[in-house]
């Protein structure tokens, strides 16, 4: 699907009674899209990734889209970030 080109690069926006938020690409942190679909009735799944991120003392930002999850982590954690990601993803397969 094609981005409408009055969002210039955005990647969502987010209305608040205070004002609206732009997520766009930038400097100090990275996107991580997670390849499972993701839905209302996975309950728990967006805490358990929050708090083995926490654990590992990453910050991270998560926006949920219509099918999956996306992570901001701080850039110089992402790789880290991911291999959280991936224990968590064997400890599910077990």
């Amino acid at each position: 699907m094609a981005e409408p080109p009055s969002l210039g690069g955005v990647f969502a926006l987010i209305r608040e009674e205070e004002g609206l938020t732009a997520i766009r690409p930038g400097s100090g942190w990275a996107r991580i899209t997670l390849g499972v679909h993701s839905s209302l009735e996975a309950v728990g799944l967006t805490a358990r990734i929050a708090g083995a991120l926490a654990e590992s003392g990453i910050a991270a930002n998560i926006v949920a889209g219509l099918r999956h999850d996306h992570l901001f982590v701080p850039w110089g954690r992402r790789e880290e970030a991911l291999a959280v990601l991936a224990g968590l993803s064997r400890a599910g397969a077990r």
